[in-house]
C-alpha cells in the first residue's frame, strides 16, 4: 500500500530531520518588534534557505508572497507556498507552519547556545525546534517521502510557511489572505502549532483574546509625605484586585476547552520609579484575558471600565485603558468536519491513540482561516516547551507527525 511505503521512507529520515533543524535554528527569524540584532531579524534569510532546500529535494512548485516591512534587512517578510501535485487537484491538503521564532529570553537558563542545534539522543534543543520547526520539518518530510517514493498524494499537498506568527501575523497569514487567498472551502488544513504529549488533542476552537494595558496616572512626591501626592502604584494594585470581578461575571465553564473557564490574569508590569523613596506618579500593568467564545468582548470591556471608574474616584487618579491585542473568537471548526475525522484516523493509525476535539486559550494562525469559513485543525504531538529556555522537540515526534500528515494526504 502507498502509505506503508511512505511511512517506511519517513522512518529513515532521522539524519535529514537533524540537518534541516540545524539550518533553521541558526537562522532565527525574529520579529523586528523584539529589537533583535539585525542579522537575527526577519524571515528572509530562513525562507531563502528553505527555497533552495525544497528545490534540492524535488519540490519546484514554489510561490513567494512578500509583505513589505522597512524594519527588516531586505525590506520584506516573505511567506512561502510549496506544492506537490496529487492525483487530483479538486482539493488541497495544507500544512501551515510559521518560520519566525521568539527571542531566547534569559540566556543564563539555557544549557547550550539557543541558535546552535544540540542533539541529545531523541531530543533536539534550540530556539524554535518545537515552535514551529517541528511542524515545518514534519511537513517537509511528508512531502519529501511522496516524491522519493514516486507516489502522488491523493490530492495536492501544499506547505504554507508563513511569517510574523509570533507578533500578530499582520505580515504573515493576514497579508496572505488579503492578497489572494490560496484556500478553497473543500481544502483540508492542518496547523501543526500546538498539541499534547500523546498527540490526542485535535484543536478545533480558540478563546477570544484581549490584552489590556492600564496606565494609572497619579501625582509623584516624596514617599515620606504621601499626603502630597496620589500613589499610582497603590491605585493600580487595587485595580488588579477589582478586576477579579471578571472571574465572577464570566464564570461559565465549557469542558471542550482546556482550561474550561475564561481566564483573567495580571501579567507584565512596567518599571515605575528609580528609587524606593519616591511615591510613583505613574504605574503601568497588563491583563491577559482569554474568554470563552460565548461571551462578547464588549461586555468584558464594560466590566473593566466599571472597575476603572471606581478606582479613579477612590484614589483621585486617572486610568487609561489600551488594547495591545483584541480578537473575538473565530467560529469553531465543526467536530464532524472532514479534516477532524481524517486526523482522527491518521492519529490512530500512526500513534495508536484516540484523537478528540478540544478548545484552547492560546491564539493560533488557525483563527484567521476560521473567520474566512475554512475548516482547519491545530495539531501536533509535542511536549510544549515552546517559548521557554532549552526549548526542545523529539525526533520521534517529528517523524510521527510527518506520517500523520502523509496519511491525511494519501487518503481519498
Amino acid at each position: 500500500m502507498p502509505f506503508s511505503d511512505i511511512s517506511a521512507k519517513i522512518d529513515g529520515y532521522r539524519d535529514q530531520v537533524i540537518e534541516l533543524q540545524k539550518e533553521l535554528v541558526c537562522r532565527p527569524a525574529l520579529s523586528p518588534t523584539y529589537n533583535a540584532a539585525p542579522e537575527h531579524t526577519g524571515e528572509l534569510c530562513k525562507v531563502e534557505y528553505l527555497e533552495k532546500h525544497l528545490k534540492s529535494i524535488g519540490i519546484t512548485d514554489l510561490t513567494r508572497i512578500d509583505a513589505k516591512d522597512a524594519r527588516v534587512p531586505g525590506g520584506i517578510r516573505p511567506s512561502l507556498i510549496a506544492r506537490v501535485k496529487g492525483e487530483s487537484s479538486q482539493r488541497t491538503v495544507w500544512i501551515m507552519a510559521h518560520t519566525d521564532v521568539v527571542p531566547p529570553g534569559d540566556m543564563s537558563k539555557w544549557t547550550s547556545d539557543p541558535y546552535v542545534l544540540k542533539v541529545d539522543g531523541d531530543l533536539l534543543v534550540g530556539r524554535g525546534v518545537e515552535d514551529n520547526h517541528q511542524g515545518l520539518v514534519a511537513g517537509v518530510m511528508a512531502a519529501r517521502a511522496f516524491i522519493e517514493c514516486g507516489i502522488k498524494p491523493a490530492y495536492d499537498l501544499a506547505l504554507l510557511l508563513v511569517a510574523d506568527e509570533e507578533a500578530g501575523s499582520s505580515h504573515g497569514i493576514h497579508y496572505v489572505l488579503e492578497q489572494a487567498s490560496p484556500f478553497h472551502p473543500q481544502d483540508l488544513i492542518i496547523v501543526p502549532d500546538g498539541g499534547n504529549a500523546e498527540g490526542s488533542e485535535i484543536e478545533v476552537a480558540e478563546k477570544s483574546i484581549m490584552w489590556c494595558k492600564f496606565t494609572v496616572t497619579g501625582k509623584q512626591c516624596h514617599a515620606s509625605t504621601p499626603h502630597l501626592g496620589h500613589n499610582a502604584m497603590r491605585a493600580g494594585a487595587h485595580l488588579v484586585v477589582a478586576l477579579e470581578r471578571l472571574r465572577e461575571k464570566f464564570g461559565d465553564r465549557d469542558p471542550v476547552f482546556v482550561p474550561a473557564q475564561s481566564t483573567f490574569e495580571p501579567t507584565k508590569k512596567d518599571a515605575n520609579v528609580p528609587a524606593i523613596n519616591i511615591l510613583p506618579g505613574e504605574d503601568v500593568f497588563y491583563l491577559d484575558c482569554r474568554v470563552l467564545p460565548r461571551y462578547n468582548l464588549e461586555d468584558v470591556e464594560a466590566v473593566i471600565r466599571e472597575c476603572i471608574i471606581e478606582v479613579e474616584k477612590k484614589f483621585s487618579v486617572k486610568i487609561e485603558l489600551k488594547f495591545e491585542q483584541r480578537e473575538q473568537a473565530a467560529p469553531a471548526t465543526p467536530v464532524d468536519a472532514p479534516i477532524v475525522s481524517r486526523m482522527s484516523s491518521a492519529i490512530q493509525e500512526v500513534y495508536g491513540v484516540t484523537g478528540h476535539a478540544v478548545g484552547i486559550g492560546g491564539g493560533t494562525v488557525a483563527a484567521p482561516l476560521r473567520r474566512k469559513g475554512l475548516h482547519c485543525v491545530v495539531w501536533s504531538r509535542m511536549d510544549e516547551t515552546m517559548h521557554g529556555p532549552n526549548e526542545n522537540a523529539r525526533i520521534s515526534n517529528i517523524l510521527g507527525d510527518a506520517k500523520v500528515m502523509a496519511h491525511v494526504a494519501a487518503t481519498k
